[in-house]
């Protein structure tokens, strides 16, 4: 619930977490049994922060291949990931941008309605300049859209715009589900390989 409220996630998620917890709020034991000794203690004592860990290490390892998509796209293409103004923004800006979205022509951007734009326009002195938009949000999506547009008709938007996939929550946690099933909690098999 306080994730929900702090919109870390949608209505959707929320709900699919508190049936896992209703339906299964401990590990079935007697129904099924993981191929990996990965029936940790919170396994044991509450099943879905187990299935809520492997979602989360599931959209973590999603960032890693958009990292990757942005590396291959650069070497590929040999052009700029950062253009004009974006490239004075902080490395922390830039880095979180590399981790959470990539670069599409501005056309598809308008087509698929599941993108949200990573990058605005603002006027500063009567100039448009191109920011990034960390936290992208449904509501401002068409406005940013059409600046994009614009600015793309006046000719400063060239090489493609910076945009991330709307993923929702809800296919890590049916990922995480299955695989809290049949393999264990994969955090706790992890630190337990590392620790001995």
């Amino acid at each position: 619930m306080i994730l929900f409220y702090s919109g870390a996630f949608g209505g959707a998620d929320a709900k699919a977490l508190m049936c896992i917890a209703l339906a299964l709020p401990f590990y079935p034991q007697n129904i099924i049994s993981p191929l990996f000794v990965g029936i940790s203690p919170i396994s044991q004592l509450f099943f879905p922060l187990t299935v809520f860990s492997n979602a989360v290490l599931f959209a973590a390892l999603s960032a890693v291949y958009l990292l990757l998509r942005n590396v291959v796209w650069r070497q590929r293409t040999k052009m700029k990931l950062f253009e004009a103004e974006q490239s004075s923004e902080s490395f922390g800006r830039k880095l979180l941008v590399l981790v959470t979205g990539y670069k599409i022509p501005f056309e598809k951007l308008k087509e698929k309605w599941h993108l949200y734009p990573l990058e605005d326009i603002e006027n500063i002195d009567n100039k448009p300049r191109r920011k990034l938009v960390l936290i992208p949000r449904d509501e401002g999506r068409n406005e940013i859209v059409e600046r994009l547009e614009k600015a793309a008709q006046d000719g400063l938007i060239q090489d493609g715009v910076w945009a991330t996939p709307g993923l929702p929550m809800l296919i890590f946690i049916t990922a995480g589900f299955i695989i809290a099933l049949f393999l264990g909690d994969i955090v706790w098999i992890i630190v337990s390989f590392l620790l001995g």
